[in-house]
């Protein structure tokens, strides 16, 4: 029976961005099947996931954070100008509706995601710079994400930061310290490490559930709306996250990277965490009693969802070429 959930465990983990967009097509067509993940369900859905990345952060990480901080720095800093200002840019270029705006800029002004740190090991990337990279933009995310969607959202939309300062700060920073600490205290039992093993399945069951339910909720507004609206919202993201991966080796190449560092600044500039999006744009702009004086703002959940799903495929793919160029290098 073990054997059997370790399976299921590795086939999820090597093939996160599938069952992703499987979730997505099954809350359109089945609704009922997602339509138990919304509010607090979500938020501690997003606290496992964060739980998971904080089991692999060591002390050893924690360690080299402080041996190269410089690197770090420039990490932070290019992940919190480059992707919220490129966000605000394409939603003028574009000229979105201010709660699609609100939904992309949302994921600009997110930390990296948990699965860069796979996408950078499958690019032969650094990454335990990529991990320091990660914990550092999480940790300042309660600070960052706020002030940032205050500051570039529309003037219209009331944004509530000391909310969402307090709701990053239980659902994402929170879990990640019990993480690391039972990392700490326990990372050198057996039975920690088969447990730890099989969290990154557990992030994509949780990135799977988050993005079925925000499908069930923009639902009607997809119906309403149709195909238009999804290419729209698309070609901004696709915008958004190519951008990010340019200018994020870009960075690398300025200061003088080694290869290694310049795919693993790309990785995680260009992979936001949109699950922590998607939560932060279904608690602050798309519930239930904004939605009932404004019903066009579930569509801030959209490009979130949208991004959740894209960012897993193109990292991945990304990755595997960076991979694929050093093969034939070779």
């Amino acid at each position: 029976m073990f054997k059997i959930v370790k399976a299921c465990c590795r086939i999820l983990s090597s093939y996160a961005s599938p069952f992703v967009i499987a979730s997505a097509v099954v809350a359109f067509f089945l609704p009922i099947a997602f339509g138990w993940v919304h509010g607090n369900v979500s938020s501690v859905i997003l606290g496992i996931i964060m739980l998971s990345m904080g089991l692999t952060i060591s002390m050893d990480d924690v360690r080299n954070l402080m041996k190269q901080p410089l690197h770090i720095l420039l990490g932070a800093v290019a992940q919190y100008t480059i992707m919220p200002f490129v966000a605000f840019g394409l939603t003028k270029l574009f000229g979105l509706d201010p709660y699609l705006a609100v939904g992309i800029i949302l994921v600009g002004c997110c930390p990296g995601g948990v699965s860069s740190n796979v996408m950078s090991f499958l690019a032969k990337g650094d990454v335990t710079y990529s991990v320091s990279m990660t914990m550092v933009s999480t940790l300042l995310a309660p600070i960052m994400t706020p002030l940032l969607v205050l500051w570039l959202a529309d003037t219209s939309i009331d944004v509530n930061a000391k909310g969402m300062f307090l709701n990053i700060l239980y659902v994402t920073v929170a879990p990640i310290t019990i993480g690391f600490l039972c990392n700490h205290f326990l990372g050198k039992r057996a039975v920690f490490k088969e447990i730890q093993a099989n969290m990154p399945a557990v992030s994509v069951i949780g990135l799977m559930c988050i993005v079925g339910g925000v499908v069930v909720t923009v639902r009607p507004q997809l119906l309403t709306n149709g195909l238009g609206l999804i290419f729209l919202v698309l070609a901004v993201v696709f915008c958004h996250n190519a951008l990010g991966y340019i200018l994020g080796y870009s960075v690398g190449r300025l200061f003088k990277f080694n290869t290694a560092k310049k795919r693993t600044i790309a990785i995680e500039v260009g992979v936001q965490n949109a699950g922590m999006a998607t939560v932060l744009a279904a608690a602050f702009f798309a519930n239930p009693d904004n939605v009932t004086q404004h019903p066009e703002a579930v569509l801030c959940v959209v490009p979130c969802a949208l991004s959740c799903a894209y960012h897993s495929i193109s990292g991945t793919v990304l990755a595997n070429f960076f991979a694929w160029h050093d093969k034939k290098k070779a």
